[in-house]
């Protein structure tokens, strides 16, 4: 698993575990705890922080991303993890833009695989998809040539 990988990994996971907490605990130490459990060891522990940071720092604007590409699915419907994938995906896709975003939405479907279902990874998509078609100006995305590309 590559270090930014795991990153997002353990960044998910903290999101995960205070959205499923209903926010009750204090994410900082979430933050430190996972970094401690899960990334004992990697090198680059801000990206977990920076990432978290700023999903939290932008939620709202997130979460209104999220409303409004999966209008099938609120996002208080939408899974725990499903929901914080997408946050995750679309924070880096939309804020920081370091990473290229076919790169993201890979990331993104891999992690609906490990965590979520198979199911889930189609959702993933098609909301990354649509976000990317219309607010980074690309061509619609089949997650089969995503993963070619990767």
């Amino acid at each position: 698993m590559s270090n930014r990988h795991l990153s997002r990994t353990v960044a998910m996971q903290t999101l995960y575990e205070w959205d499923f907490n209903h926010r009750s605990q204090k994410l900082s130490d979430l933050i430190e705890n996972n970094i401690k459990e899960y990334a004992a060891g990697l090198e680059d522990v801000e990206f977990i922080r920076n990432l978290v940071r700023g999903i939290t720092k932008n939620l709202a604007q997130i979460d209104e991303k999220v409303g409004q590409y999966a209008t099938e699915w609120p996002l208080e419907k939408t899974t725990f993890i499903d929901r914080n994938i997408l946050r995750l995906a679309i924070y880096e896709m939309c804020w920081v833009k370091e990473v290229p975003p076919k790169v993201i939405i890979n990331e993104a479907i891999e992690m609906a695989k490990t965590f979520s279902g198979s199911a889930a990874g189609k959702f993933i998509n098609g909301v990354l998809g649509a976000i990317y078609s219309k607010e980074r100006g690309g061509d619609k995305i089949d997650e089969g040539k995503v993963r070619e590309e990767n």
